[in-house]
């Protein structure tokens, strides 16, 4: 029996503000990945403060607030087998310097010197996050 899954996918400002949603989109697409909703828009902070709420209080928070909500975010939902898992390897490790050649983020990202690490793409990291997450930026699904 094959379970399908669903995570959130979001190409933040830097990806965006660079070009760079259709050569993420493309490589889910390529991956085998079904998208099955897809959004352009400006973070609000409230939307952002329910997606980040584990971090409040954390030194990072408000820059990484301040940076989500600076330009237009492409969001996503993709599904397939094992989509959580395999969109996290396709993205590459979070510190694009350290990530892999041939990752999202090895091949796209690089560190800026800035006060939060703009890595390009975000994608849940489990099941119950997926579900969460997903929620907040597609609440019709």
């Amino acid at each position: 029996m094959t379970t399908t899954e669903r995570s959130l996918v979001l190409v933040k400002p830097d990806g965006f503000s660079r070009g760079l949603t259709g050569e993420v989109l493309r490589r889910i697409e390529a991956k085998g990945y079904a998208i099955v909703a897809l959004s352009v828009l400006r973070p609000d902070r409230e939307r952002l403060a329910r997606h980040y709420a584990e971090h409040e209080g954390k030194p990072f928070y408000e820059p990484l607030v301040e940076f989500m909500s600076s330009g237009l975010v492409t969001a996503a939902v993709i599904e397939g087998h094992r989509v959580i898992e395999g969109f996290r390897a396709l993205a590459g490790a979070t510190d694009p310097t350290a990530a892999l050649p041939g990752t999202i983020r090895g091949d796209l990202g690089r560190d800026w010197g800035l006060k939060v690490q703009q890595n390009i793409v975000h994608g849940s990291d489990g099941p119950e996050s997926a579900v969460r997450e997903i929620g907040i930026w597609f609440p019709d699904l």
